[in-house]
C-alpha cells in the first residue's frame, strides 16, 4: 500500500516537472531573436537562437524575424516636376536591426514601413523630372531610401535598399517620345550625311585642282567613265557635255550681238549721206532722184531658218512723201520698186 502511494507521488512529480519544463523552455530559430517580457516589462537581454529558459507564468517570449524582408510598394500615381502624369511602383528591402524597438516602438513595423514607403514615393515623384525617372534612377533611389530610413531608424528597422521597378506613361506621352526619338535620329542622319558631303566635296576640290594642272587627266577620266557605263550592257550611253563649249557658244553669240548693234548705230549716218546725194542727170523740172539706201544683211539665224525656195519679197515702199507725184505729174525715180536680189544686194529698176 505504501509502495503504491510512493509510486503515485513520483509519477505526479514527474508530470509536474514535465509541465513546468514545457512551460519554461522555448526554442528560438537561427533567423530569429527572442524578446522576453517578465510580468509585462521587457527584458534588455535579447535571447539568441537555441533553447531559451523562462520562468513559468512570469515570462513570455516574443520571437522577431531578423531576415531581410522584401516589401513591394503599390503603384503610386503622381505628377512630375515637368507636369507629366506617371504611375511608379517600387520595392523596399529592409530587416529588423533592434528587435526591442521593433516590438515596443511600433505596433506593426511591416505596415508602418509600407505606408512610409508609399508616401515617400509620391513625394519623390513630385520632386523629380520625367527624364530622371526614366534614365537616371540611381539618385532617385538613394533619395527615396533616405526618406524611408529617417523614421525607420526609431523603429529599429534598417533599410537595405530601395528600387524603382517600373514607370508607366500615358499613351499620348509614349507617342510623343517616339516622335522625338525619331526626329533626333533623323537629325543625326542628316548631320552625318552633310558631313560626308563636306568631306567628299573637299576631296573632289583637291582632285579638280590636280586635274586642272593636267587637262589630259580629265579626258582620261571621261573615257574611264564611259567604259564603266558601257560595261553594264546598257542601251543608253550618257556622255557629259563640256561646259567650256557652252561658254564658247555663249561668248560667240555675245560677240555677234555687239557687232550687230555697232552696224545698226552706224547705218543712219550713211543713209543720211545717201539722201543728200542726187543722181546725176536729173535736170529740167524733174525732181532729184535720191541714191539707193544701203540695207544691211539679215542675221544669220534668219538666213538659216528661211527656205531656199522662197521668192524674194518686195521691199516696202519708201515714205509717202517720197512716193508722191512730182511737179510734172510723173513719179520720181525713188518711187520705183526695189527688190533684193539673190546675193542680198539692193537693186533698182
Amino acid at each position: 500500500m505504501v509502495v503504491d502511494v510512493v509510486i503515485a507521488v513520483v509519477v505526479v512529480v514527474l508530470m509536474l516537472t514535465a509541465v513546468v519544463a514545457g512551460l519554461s523552455v522555448r526554442v528560438v530559430q537561427q533567423f530569429q531573436q527572442g524578446v522576453v517580457f517578465r510580468f509585462g516589462r521587457v527584458r534588455d537581454e535579447v535571447r539568441g537562437p537555441g533553447l531559451v529558459t523562462l520562468i513559468p507564468v512570469a515570462d513570455r517570449l516574443r520571437r522577431v524575424n531578423v531576415q531581410i524582408v522584401t516589401l513591394p510598394i503599390p503603384a503610386q500615381e503622381g505628377i512630375t516636376r515637368d507636369n507629366v502624369t506617371v504611375r511608379v511602383d517600387a520595392v523596399v528591402y529592409f530587416r529588423v536591426e533592434d528587435p526591442v524597438k521593433a516590438i515596443i516602438n511600433v505596433q506593426d513595423y511591416n505596415f508602418a514601413i509600407s505606408q512610409v514607403a508609399q508616401t515617400s514615393l509620391r513625394s519623390i515623384i513630385g520632386k523629380s523630372e520625367l527624364d530622371d525617372l526614366l534614365a537616371n534612377r540611381e539618385p532617385i533611389n538613394q533619395g527615396l531610401e533616405l526618406m524611408i530610413d529617417s523614421p525607420a531608424l526609431g523603429w529599429g528597422i534598417e533599410i537595405d535598399r530601395v528600387e524603382i521597378k517600373d514607370v508607366a506613361l500615358p499613351e499620348s506621352m509614349k507617342r510623343s517620345m517616339s516622335r522625338q526619338a525619331e526626329a533626333e535620329r533623323e537629325r543625326r542622319a542628316r548631320i552625318i550625311t552633310a558631313d560626308g558631303e563636306y568631306q567628299a566635296s573637299a576631296r573632289l576640290s583637291e582632285a579638280a585642282a590636280v586635274m586642272s594642272a593636267t587637262p589630259a587627266a580629265l579626258q582620261l577620266r571621261l573615257l574611264q567613265t564611259v567604259v564603266e557605263v558601257a560595261a553594264e550592257k546598257n542601251s543608253t550611253l550618257v556622255l557629259p557635255f563640256p561646259v567650256e563649249l557652252l561658254r564658247f557658244l555663249d561668248s560667240a553669240a555675245e560677240t555677234h550681238r555687239r557687232a550687230a548693234g555697232t552696224a545698226a548705230g552706224a547705218g543712219p549716218g550713211e543713209s543720211g549721206a545717201g539722201e543728200s546725194a542726187e543722181v546725176p542727170g536729173a535736170e529740167g523740172g524733174t525732181p532729184p532722184v535720191r541714191a539707193a539706201e544701203v540695207h544691211e544683211l539679215p542675221p544669220l539665224e534668219e538666213v538659216l531658218e528661211s527656205s531656199p525656195l522662197d521668192v524674194p519679197g518686195e521691199v516696202p515702199a519708201d515714205d509717202p512723201a517720197e512716193s508722191s507725184e512730182g511737179p510734172g505729174g510723173g513719179r520720181g525715180a525713188a518711187a520705183q520698186a526695189r527688190w533684193r536680189g539673190p546675193g542680198g544686194r539692193t537693186t533698182m529698176e
